[in-house]
């Protein structure tokens, strides 16, 4: 049976809508960014945070986040190649068809900064997920005081978005820092892992959000910086995405502690899961 776009009900989230590359673009040499656009009819409109299912036909399903939301229907997704349906996905040239379920997840809620200042610290590929809050505060920044966005990369080579960075760097109403692990000659930027920016950002722990993404130990690692800066856990929000496989709670895989990541989250206050991400897997 072939499935469609056009399923309603309780199995509608089960189906994937088909999609259509447009566009194709490298990031780092395992990374790609996608933007697909509907066939038929879109998933519901996506907040930053969530994340779709996406499906090479014939291979396979995984669960990856939205790294961009044009608002035009069109889709963009961040996929590292990792096994073989990534592999599969990142290789899509314009004009591949592809399934997408979603969207699924909770957001970034950037809006509970509303009055306040809002603080982006991303780890790597963690910027993906990150890249459409940082778009959703730039598209309404008379809502907040001070927006900060720390990045930190393994290289330079690492880095990704180069176009948004030169873009979010030329604004003066957003600060821009960036840090890699390991410099080469022609870096002439910061080294040194992120939290080590943490210390240079002015902070009001009452009055800001944390929006935190990146490997788990860079999370424990930057969160534990942020409250040593004052910031309450409720106030620190982190994507826990990376463990999740099949995206609607079944297969378990994403559980952690009484939390199923991919029906709570991917997206939690660093206060309800931070005595869970403590514990290291064996």
């Amino acid at each position: 049976m072939t499935a469609t776009a056009t399923a309603t009900g309780p199995m509608a989230p089960m189906v994937p809508h088909r999609y259509r590359v447009v566009s194709r673009h490298t990031e780092t040499s395992d990374t790609v960014t996608i933007h697909v656009e509907p066939l038929g009819d879109p998933i519901d409109a996506p907040r930053p945070g969530q994340f779709a299912m996406l499906w090479a036909f014939g291979i396979g399903e995984v669960p990856i986040s939205f790294s961009g939301l044009p608002g035009d229907g069109r889709l963009g997704h961040t996929i590292r190649a990792v096994g073989t349906a990534t592999s599969a996905l990142a290789a899509s040239e314009p004009g591949t068809v592809i399934g997408v379920r979603g969207p699924f997840g909770n957001g970034w809620d950037v809006g509970d900064a509303d009055g306040g200042d809002v603080m982006i610290v991303a780890g790597g590929l963690g910027l993906a997920p990150l890249r459409p809050a940082v778009d959703a505060v730039l598209a309404e920044r008379d809502r907040y005081r001070r927006a900060v966005l720390l990045i930190g990369t393994r290289s330079p080579d690492d880095l990704m978005f180069h176009d948004d960075l030169a873009r979010w760097r030329g604004r003066l109403d957003l600060d821009v820092q960036v840090t890699v692990d390991a410099a080469d000659t022609g870096w002439h930027g910061d080294v040194g892992v992120v939290t080590t920016l943490i210390g240079r950002v002015p902070v009001e722990p009452g009055n800001t959000l944390a929006l935190v993404c990146g490997p788990e130990v860079m999370m424990r690692f930057t969160t534990r910086s942020l409250i040593d800066r004052g910031l309450d856990a409720e106030r620190i929000r982190v994507s826990l995405e990376r463990n999740m496989q099949c995206g609607v709670g079944h297969c378990g895989h994403c559980q952690l502690g009484p939390e199923l990541v991919c029906l709570d989250g991917p997206v939690f206050a660093w206060s309800r899961v931070a005595a869970q991400s403590a514990v290291r897997e064996r």
